[in-house]
């Protein structure tokens, strides 16, 4: 194999490789040989079939499968000759490929640059946390029983704010009945806010037996296309009308949610408040991590790895200007300031994703099969009775496996960091804990990192991955 560099341009790289013909014909004659065991041909016993009539009848098969072998086989090659690592799916343009004269092929690839590595201990990080109020915990025990409250049919009641309604309805767009509109013995809490806007609010002063036209406009977002922005009219009859049985809170509510006793059940919440704000502290955390080593990442992006995120990260932004949800810091802003700023955004994405990758595979981070498998079963735990479809999914789709696979390297990686840098622990308030200050830099859940905003921001689809 003979591999020639043809152009050398930032991180750009093409490569002329010819493989010698006797390398492709000893290729090709040892895989006829293998067919020749293995099929059946009319007049020959198996395995005794004449490599004439192996060529002529499974030659051209056979062609095709080496030079995809072959390509590979040499690309793979040149990469550990040249001391280089692909950043993308090569790009191959075949020059020959006849009998009887060497394979030819330009290969053009852009490969990862070279990272400088960092000092983690120079790295200094607060890790925020926070004593839990007994009325944070007070609240939220309240919560709970607010949520297993009880209703019970008071005769001759008319209808609430927090009262709930048993009701049959059914709904029509121009005098025709729809889909998914019609419902018998539905209950409804007035004021929740679970049904179209305006529904509730005109079933206030309803009684039992009453008969009412309910009119509204479905939002221009509703789930359902069909129904978008659409004006309908739903014939609802109030059957019953119920009001609201606070629960106590007591010893028997307490056991009643698991609890031994009430301390128990406050224990229990104050546990459960303590690890929803650990979860938090540990975001912070790594947002602050995610920033410094981000300032650290001084090295140019593979372009086609630019374009692509870039790319993804535009088509969100062209959705939410369709959808009048830009954020507001992007309002008022042409597409050239635009395209400057989110570009930024995808370089900064894809360093960080590559730097990340880097110190994993510098320090032998690796995702095992255990953690692949509780993985899995964390999914599968959220689709009761379809466990064993979920962990079938994913055993048998590995672009799933990969997307489950992602964010637990990067877990490690951020882990590992973290035990080598200078954290110290701090005492906050729960609302400092909460605040999430504007322009600070944020990170999500595979390593990307942007400008916080007010609103929520069109993401990409960068993603940490182990080279």
């Amino acid at each position: 194999m003979q591999v020639t560099e043809t152009s050398n341009e930032g991180l750009r790289r093409e490569f002329s490789i010819v493989v010698p013909k006797e390398d492709i014909d000893g290729r090709m004659n040892a895989r006829l040989v293998e067919v020749g065991g293995t099929v059946s041909v009319p007049g020959f016993r198996p395995g005794k079939v004449p490599m004439p009539v192996l060529k002529q009848r499974y030659g051209q098969a056979v062609r095709g499968e080496i030079l995809e072998q072959t390509i590979q086989d040499t690309i793979q090659r040149a990469m550990e000759e040249q001391d280089l690592r692909p950043a993308m799916e090569p790009k191959i343009d075949l020059v020959t490929f006849e009998d009887g004269v060497d394979l030819e092929y330009k290969l053009t690839v852009e490969v990862i640059p070279e990272i400088a590595p960092i000092d983690f201990g120079t790295i200094e990080l607060e890790r925020l946390s926070v004593e839990i109020p007994d009325e944070d915990v007070d609240q939220s025990i309240e919560r709970l029983a607010e949520q297993q409250k009880t209703f019970a049919v008071e005769e001759g009641r008319a209808a609430a704010s927090g009262d709930q309604v048993v009701m049959n309805f059914v709904g029509k767009i121009d005098g025709e009945a729809f889909d998914g509109g019609s419902a018998d013995g539905m209950e409804l809490e007035l004021g929740s806010g679970r049904f179209i806007p305006g529904f509730e609010d005109q079933l206030i002063g309803t009684k039992a037996g009453d008969k009412k036209e309910v009119n509204v406009t479905f939002p221009d977002d509703y789930q359902a296309e069909n129904l978008k922005s659409k004006s309908a009219a739903f014939d609802v009859e109030i059957t019953e009308v119920k009001t609201p049985a606070a629960v106590e809170i007591n010893e028997e509510f307490a056991t009643s949610m698991g609890a031994e006793n009430l301390d128990g059940l406050k224990t229990m919440v104050r546990e459960q408040i303590g690890n929803e704000y650990t979860q938090v502290s540990r975001g912070r955390l790594k947002r602050d991590l995610l920033d410094q080593l981000s300032e650290q990442a001084d090295f140019d992006v593979p372009p086609t790895m630019l374009d692509e995120e870039f790319d993804s990260i535009w088509k969100q932004l062209e959705e939410a200007k369709e959808n009048d949800k830009l954020d507001e810091d992007d309002k008022g802003k042409s597409d050239d300031e635009l395209r400057e700023r989110y570009r930024e955004i995808a370089a900064r994405r894809i360093r960080l994703g590559l730097l990340l990758s880097e110190i994993g595979r510098v320090n032998n981070l690796t995702v095992s099969q255990d953690d692949l498998n509780r993985a899995m079963a964390e999914q599968a735990q959220r689709f009761p009775g379809q466990e064993a479809m979920v962990m079938q999914y994913y055993q048998e789709n590995p672009q799933a496996m990969q997307e489950l696979q992602a964010p637990i390297f990067e877990e490690k990686i951020i882990d590992y960091i973290l035990e080598l840098a200078k954290v110290t622990d701090k005492k906050v308030s729960t609302e400092e804990l909460l605040a999430d200050p504007e322009g600070e830099a944020t990170a999500d859940k595979k390593g990307k990192t942007k400008k916080a905003k007010k609103k929520k921001a069109a993401k990409g689809k960068a993603k940490a991955k182990g080279k």
